[in-house]
């Protein structure tokens, strides 16, 4: 432990750490995204540390980037290579860190470790995706790699002082991949949270004449990676089930190795003319519009742990169609502030006609929804800067930052 006095009135900062950051979007990105705002409006200066992408995004807040390359089979996500970087190293002694809080157990996770064990800080770790489902896709030729890189996975976390969750069903994920310590749920937030002002009802009507949706038609929507994990397949079977009964129209908004696949069968099913496939949609107000349109928000993916985009549909008033027992329902009551299915197409196309001729119940049940599962960033931050504040005070008092005269 350093015996020296620590320099005051310095400029420090909280440290982000995250493989994929602007311009990839996903949920953990939106999450680091908003613990940067929210962090800096109350006076914690955040520093994000991420891989380079060659894409340019323009950012307010400190960032150092390290080498990378391209991951072929998911575009537009990067492999971090900090080994073949010497300057992160150094930058990872040298920046004057409070703590460090690593959002993913990869590369910047590793380079989080050490920026903790070289500074004496404490690190935080939260776990936010089932790891071993994205190893599983990537490594199908090479199983083996799974069992090493999990082990690193459980290494990265075994190496934290404080390991947080998004949702306390999450535990027996966590459990299951062989952790022990202590955890500590700490929610997501909702950057759509405080969109809507008035009548929700008027709010999705506006949205919906702004997306060119006819009042009758059955508006559903999916949002997130174009991967199997997340279910994709399942829609569209579904969608193939619904073709003769109902009026509907289904928007996939999004990129992912799967939608060649997705397009054919679309294709294939005589579906071409209702099914849109959008891209990457990173206008906020836009994607908020395709919510707020959508009478259902399908999401049936046994993958995700506590995915956002259940919440946004529901700050915009749309109730969510996940998979019953999944990690990520456990925030949903069933009929009450969403819908549970089994993983089947045919149940989910009854579940889609039944409530096509029942307007009124998914009305209710977005509304539960907007009122039970949808809380600000703003609040969310707060939380965690009083956090924060916890872990430092609990911390070794004397700390090392780089530069200081001792």
């Amino acid at each position: 432990m350093s015996t020296g006095r620590k320099r005051h009135n310095s400029q420090t900062y909280y440290g982000l750490f995250n493989d994929s950051y602007p311009p990839i979007i996903d949920g953990v990105t939106l999450t680091v995204e908003n613990y940067i705002k929210w962090l800096s409006a109350l006076g914690k200066t955040p520093c994000m540390v991420t891989p380079h992408n060659p894409l340019q995004y323009k950012s307010g807040v400190k960032i150092h980037r390290y080498f990378s390359l391209p991951i072929a089979s998911r575009h537009p996500y990067r492999y971090g290579y900090p080994l073949a970087d010497p300057l992160i190293w150094h930058r990872m002694r040298t920046t004057p860190f409070r703590l460090v809080h690593s959002h993913c157990p990869f590369s910047s996770g590793r380079l989080a470790v050490y920026a903790a064990k070289k500074q004496r800080i404490p690190l935080i770790g939260t776990f936010h995706s089932k790891y071993r489902d994205d190893l599983e896709h990537s490594f199908k030729r090479l199983p083996w790699m799974t069992d090493l890189i999990m082990g690193r996975i459980l290494d990265f976390f075994n190496a934290c002082d404080h390991v947080w969750i998004p949702q306390s069903k999450v535990e027996e994920t966590v459990r299951e991949y062989g952790f022990k310590g202590e955890l500590t749920v700490v929610e997501n937030g909702n950057d759509f949270a405080d969109m809507i002002k008035g009548d929700v009802a008027a709010h999705r009507k506006s949205a919906r004449e702004r997306l060119k949706i006819a009042p009758e038609r059955l508006s559903l929507l999916f949002v997130g990676q174009h991967i199997r994990e997340k279910g994709v397949f399942t829609i569209i079977e579904a969608l193939a089930d619904l073709r003769d009964t109902t009026d509907f129209c289904m928007h996939f908004i999004g990129t992912g190795y799967a939608e060649k696949e997705m397009r054919r069968l679309v294709e294939k099913y005589g579906i071409k003319e209702r099914v849109r496939f959008l891209g990457t949609e990173n206008r906020r107000s836009v994607l908020s519009d395709y919510y707020a349109a959508a009478d259902l928000f399908l999401f049936p993916s046994p993958y995700d742990n506590a995915p956002l985009v259940v919440r946004e549909a529901a700050a915009m008033g749309t109730p969510s169609v996940l998979l019953r027992e999944s990690t990520a329902a456990e925030i949903i009551r069933d009929q009450n502030n969403g819908f549970l299915i089994d993983s089947d197409p045919r149940e989910m196309a009854s579940l889609i006609r039944t409530l096509a001729c029942n307007r009124e119940k998914m009305a209710e049940t977005g509304i539960n929804a907007r009122k039970s599962i949808v809380r600000s960033w703003r609040d969310v931050v707060r939380e965690v800067a009083e956090r924060y504040d916890d872990i430092l005070k609990t911390h070794d008092t004397e700390y090392h930052f780089p530069g200081t005269s001792f």
